[in-house]
């Protein structure tokens, strides 16, 4: 590859990801219906023609409040009676990461497509129970990292692809939301597998795997929560096969509201996200040169861009084919077991 740099396309490369209303339509059970399911529903529901059926919680109360706000949904007391919906295709696991090992093998074992919130469980062994689970039940199942879906990740591809940027060399990114210290709030109990890791750094690990594939050598360090889960992380991930130059420079706290920002620096140029970089967004290409070219804003504007993961499942599932190839389910395990060692590192048990 030449390290002379050329000019600047003058426009940046379509997105391919199709209209998310033209995904054939879906039934959907939610499982857990808290905050990201409910605008998982907004989303499905304004963008796509799948439509959120049936509901379940431990209190059935939660779920006929759930269901009367996204409408015309069946409200369950219980997982087991919603994941025995009939009229359910594809079930939607939005619980606590601590409980999305048993949930998914719940709606497996029912015959149900399933996607499951990242991170996909608490660790790689659980990961892989629910992906051979699925395998063997012919089911398909996904893991629900809306950023691989959107269209700008489909853009930064085609530009890695085709070689804009040269030979890929630095990586950088960050996730940090500031949460008061509170022990009963999920991000800081042990128990429901908290920590900023599972909920935010599987952000910029996800995004840097995505553009580098995977590493063989994880350096990390971080501090831990009056809890004991971690609450700053700090990871250089290198070593990768398909870019051996290259460095993943990744942050995530529960500390400090961070910029949340992505980039992806080549020999030639770079590609910028602004914060928060995981949801729909303008693509910036800049040569190193300093010359500027900037994808349109986008379409889909931010959680509603979960349409676009719930329409490629639905999709996957009118085609009968079983796992993403944006995200294949051995990438969502090797993504888990790279957790796992960050953890391992900073002294946090799994």
């Amino acid at each position: 590859m030449s390290d002379l740099p050329g000019p600047l396309p003058t426009t940046l490369p379509d997105s391919r990801v199709p209209d998310p209303r033209d995904a054939p339509p879906l039934r959907w059970g939610v499982i857990g219906p808290g905050g990201i399911a409910r605008a998982f529903a907004d989303g499905l529901h304004t963008h796509t023609r799948g439509r959120v059926v049936a509901v379940g919680s431990r209190s059935l109360d939660r779920a006929e409040a759930y269901a009367r706000e996204v409408g015309g949904a069946k409200a369950y007391g219980s997982y087991a009676e919603l994941v025995a919906d009939p009229q359910v295709d594809a079930v939607y696991v939005a619980s606590p990461h601590s409980e999305h090992h048993e949930h998914a093998l719940l709606a497996v074992a029912a015959g149900k497509h399933v996607l499951v919130e990242k991170a996909f469980a608490r660790t790689a062994a659980e990961a892989q129970e629910v992906v051979d689970a699925a395998r063997a039940a012919d089911v398909t199942c996904m893991e629900a990292m809306w950023t691989r879906y959107l269209p700008q990740s489909d853009v930064i591809r085609r530009l890695v692809a085709d070689g804009v940027l040269g030979e890929i060399e630095t990586v950088l990114a960050d996730h940090g939301q500031w949460f008061a210290e509170d022990r009963s709030f999920r991000l800081y109990a042990p128990e429901l597998a908290g920590g900023s890791l599972l909920d935010l750094g599987i952000y910029p690990v996800s995004f840097a795997c995505g553009v580098l594939g995977m590493p063989q050598r994880v350096t990390a360090v971080g501090t831990t929560a009056f809890t004991g889960v971690e609450a700053q992380a700090s990871m250089i991930l290198s070593d990768f096969p398909a870019a051996p130059r290259a460095h993943a420079v990744l942050t995530t706290t529960l500390a400090a509201k961070t910029p949340t920002t992505a980039s992806i620096s080549g020999s030639l140029a770079r590609v910028e996200l602004d914060g928060d970089f995981y949801q729909p967004g303008r693509v910036r290409l800049v040569s190193r040169d300093g010359e500027v070219v900037e994808g349109p804003e986008p379409v889909v504007r931010g959680h509603r861009g979960l349409c676009y993961e719930a329409a490629y499942l639905a999709r996957l599932v009118a085609e009968g084919r079983r796992e993403s190839e944006l995200l294949p389910l051995d990438e969502t395990v090797a993504i888990m077991g790279l957790l796992d060692e960050v953890r391992r590192q900073i002294g946090v048990p799994l």
